[in-house]
């Protein structure tokens, strides 16, 4: 073939290669059966509310009860964009299609679900040997059907799973542009389909993270980790109009689903807002700022939060229910206890308390600034990514003191440590695959992801576990080239001339 006819035909053969999965049909619908009844085993034994998901419910049935996305306040329903639009979206079409309850959309989050598994096995196959693309696939495949980590948020009533399957389709269209021809195949000239191959394929990363922003507002951090990879990757001078187009079309592609909810708060709120508030507060809420400021400077537990950020305004907040962290001397614990109480009297934070709270925080990261801005976040990251993730299940998730809590109950014990050691298994796994993937620009794309995003969720006000789940399908793709043969590394081409051999077998 010459090499003008191989030019012509590669943007067909290379949007085939994307969605080439290399596995046999007795394992995908195998792998899916399995994930589809471990799912449905947690829609039906552990279905679950948590606090956001009365805020979703009520903005979907208003939408569609009144055809307005607000909320009632002081006995009327006022317009608001303190929740993006995607998951009460989501939630309005399945209510409007099988009744308002809860297990039609738990069933459809397992069906998508099962769908970010296929995703994850494409991205693992891209990252593979080509002589291991089948036995790392299959591997990815059942792996992801499997993890009862990201199988769990089916039974939950939360963005997860919608936030999951749009940011791992961002990620495998971004993993396979890195293969395109407009970047690896330097011997030939770029022709005009293969430059519009290459924008259109940027175009669509752009699309599947503005829509997963409608439904998580920091899912542009995959943009960040893109953009990160292909400046290396283009770095040279001769290749600078190429990163132009992708950042170009990659931006359009993310502001062109983004454009009607802020043209829509431009005209019914009077601003042009195109992500959801931070804080998810509306128009003229008071944020204590302050307050998040100090808590930041000793909180790295899931379990303070209930105990203090979210009782503010609904509940006292007792001294006494805060670690030993939060104090660095008995005068600053008495010190706190008098801020504390001023509070309790009437469950309010003051904009003079808040500030109070804002120059104890000052004070605590001028003493010890390492702890603020490294130490505290290790641990966040630590908690976020260790935890045993038991909490949806209704389990303790408690270990400590081992003695006690196995005599307390041995059940809880056992499961709570038996999902800790899963977890340890993914990790080392993820290493293995890591090691044999090295070499390979994707796993550098992937784990500048998981990095950024967990750099950006250590400084949010509270410390969770579920919003890693996002970064698993990523993880989970890794640590099916733990299935790799490390000895074929030397072998591996790119995937874009591959495409030619997979479409004729």
């Amino acid at each position: 073939m010459s090499s003008g006819a191989k030019s012509s035909a590669q943007p067909v053969s290379f949007a085939a290669a994307v969605f080439w999965l290399p596995v046999s049909r007795a394992n995908v619908t195998a792998a899916l059966l399995a994930g589809l009844a471990l799912r449905l085993f947690f829609v039906f034994h552990f279905p679950f509310r948590a606090g956001d998901t009365k805020f979703y419910d009520e903005l979907a049935r208003n939408w569609l009860d009144h055809g307005i996305y607000g909320v009632f306040a002081l006995g009327r329903l006022a317009p608001t964009d303190m929740r993006s639009p995607g998951y009460p979206a989501f939630l309005a079409v399945i209510y409007g299609m099988f009744g308002r309850t809860d297990t039609p959309v738990l069933v459809v989050q397992a069906i998508i679900d099962l769908m970010t598994c296929v995703l994850t096995a494409l991205i693992a196959a891209r990252l593979a040997p080509i002589a291991k693309r089948a036995t790392v696939a299959t591997a990815a495949l059942w792996i992801a059907a499997v993890c009862p980590f990201t199988a769990n948020y089916a039974a939950v009533m939360l963005t997860e799973v919608l936030a999951t399957f749009l940011t791992t389709f961002a990620l495998l269209t971004f993993v396979c542009l890195l293969d395109h021809p407009c970047i690896n195949d330097r011997d030939h000239p770029v022709t005009d389909s293969s430059l519009f191959s290459f924008a259109g394929w940027a175009f669509l990363g752009g699309v599947l993270v503005g829509l997963g922003t409608l439904v998580r507002p920091e899912t542009p951090l995959v943009l960040a980790a893109a953009g990160f990879i292909f400046a290396i990757r283009l770095r040279h001078r001769a290749d600078w109009s190429k990163l132009t187009l992708a950042a170009a079309w990659m931006a359009v592609g993310l502001l062109l689903p983004l454009m009607p909810w802020a043209v829509r708060n431009a005209r019914t709120l009077g601003r042009m807002q195109f992500l959801a508030p931070r804080y998810a507060e509306t128009e003229g809420d008071f944020i204590p700022r302050g307050f998040f400021a100090w808590t930041q400077t000793w909180m790295v537990r899931f379990e303070d939060a209930p105990l203090v950020p979210w009782k503010l305004g609904k509940a006292p907040i007792p001294v006494q229910t805060l670690p030993d962290s939060a104090f660095d001397s008995a005068q600053e614990r008495a010190r706190v206890g008098e801020l504390l109480s001023r509070y309790n009297s009437d469950l309010k934070l003051s904009p003079t308390l808040n500030r109070e709270f804002a120059s104890l925080a000052r004070e605590r990261t001028s003493r010890r600034p390492l702890r603020t801005y490294l130490f505290i976040p290790v641990e966040r990251a630590w908690t976020m990514w260790f935890a045993p993730r038991v909490g949806w299940l209704r389990y303790s998730g408690e270990l400590w003191p081992p003695a006690e809590k196995w005599r307390d109950n041995p059940w809880d014990f056992g499961v709570t440590l038996g999902f800790g050691l899963l977890n340890l298994l993914y990790v080392g796994l993820v290493l293995l695959g890591g090691w044999r993937s090295r070499v390979q620009p994707a796993f550098a794309l992937l784990i500048a992801f998981v990095a950024i995003r967990t750099v950006f969720l250590t400084q949010m006000q509270t410390v969770e576990p579920r919003y890693v789940i996002v970064c698993f399908p990523a993880l989970l793709a890794i640590c099916a080239q733990a299935w790799a043969d490390p000895q074929r590394h030397g072998s591996i081409v790119s995937h874009s001339a591959l495409a030619q051999t997979d479409l004729v077998s």
